[in-house]
């Protein structure tokens, strides 16, 4: 019960005009299975006290039917399910708005255990999907493994991730705000840390992200940071990850790191980003994440120290 409520608790806080639609139709069909409960339980107490045996009663006389009632309980329910119905089908217009001719803003990739979000103009980040707040964005949606499922309470409905057949949906943000989201389809044993963040910002400062964004990392600014790059070059680190304007530039296998000291959370939502943080990470991903595709490349506290100045200086 508890973590059914966890689960329900951020759609009755809806932010967006797609998640209210679900959640109108929530409150509806709440509403409805509440009435209907308690007039199930009204009649079962009513015939209890109604027709309870009483001493000296003799055999109750026997009842072949009530026209009027059978009609009642026939009628009742079917215009009931006409109207949840009717709501049914405005709410599914609410959340899933035709796309017709609209091209998608970003595309959002589900990896086994992380998110790969990719935008028109070539900006790659991993884990927050940053949109401008007061607008509606159509949003592809593709897997790159197994099936995953993005979805984010507060912004809208569910939409499987899968291989092979990329779907669409729209997503916004009503109010500017960090908004938590997850992975809602088992996709193997760390789906539990597959979550991610949707960061709503003002359109003027989602402008200046996006540019920033679109730049190159800066330079390693201390001699640590410099050793960093080159540990990270020389290491296995530069097969599996990208660092724009750097040599390690086709690695697709992990998240792009191209800005990665920018980021909110590191390992899909399993730690703050934090120098601390990212030092632990470097020096042992599967104690924070059993079963990640990450090696353990058993580092120096010297290559330790000098990744991590290298990487968080990534802004």
């Amino acid at each position: 019960m508890g973590l059914a409520m966890l689960v329900l608790l951020p759609t009755f806080d809806p932010a967006s005009p797609y998640a209210a639609a679900t959640h109108h139709l929530l409150l509806i069909s709440l509403w409805m299975a509440a009435g209907i409960f308690a007039l199930v339980c009204f009649l079962v107490f009513y015939a209890i006290i109604r027709f309870r045996y009483r001493p000296g009663q003799g055999t109750p006389k026997r009842i072949s039917g009530n026209r009027n009632l059978e009609i009642a309980w026939t009628v009742g329910p079917f215009l009931l399910l006409v109207y949840l119905f009717i709501a049914t089908l405005h709410s599914m217009a609410g959340t899933d708005p035709s796309a017709k001719n609209a091209a998608p803003a970003l595309t959002v990739i589900g990896h086994q255990w992380w998110w790969e979000v990719r935008y028109p103009d070539g900006v790659v980040t991993a884990n927050e999907v940053h949109i401008p707040a007061g607008q509606r964005l159509l949003i592809r949606l593709e897997a790159a493994d197994v099936i995953h499922d993005f979805w984010v309470p507060r912004l809208g409905r569910k939409m499987d991730m899968i291989p092979g057949k990329p779907n669409e949906m729209w997503i916004g943000a009503s109010q500017p705000g960090v908004y938590q989201g997850s992975c809602s389809e088992y996709c193997g044993r760390e789906h539990a840390w597959m979550r991610f963040k949707v960061v709503a910002q003002t359109p003027a400062d989602y402008t200046a992200w996006l540019s920033q964004q679109a730049q190159l990392p800066p330079a390693p600014s201390s001699a640590e940071a410099e050793q960093g790059a080159k540990d990270f070059q020389q290491l296995t680190c530069a097969n599996c990850h990208r660092i724009a304007g750097t040599a390690a530039s086709s690695g697709v296998a992990g998240p792009d790191l191209t800005h990665v000291g920018s980021r909110l959370t590191l390992g899909a939502g399993r730690l703050i980003n934090n120098p601390q943080n990212m030092r632990e990470w470097l020096r042992s991903p599967e104690t924070y994440k059993p079963g990640c595709y990450m090696p353990n490349l058993r580092l120096t506290p010297a290559q330790l120290d000098a990744l991590t100045a290298y990487l968080e200086g990534l802004k």
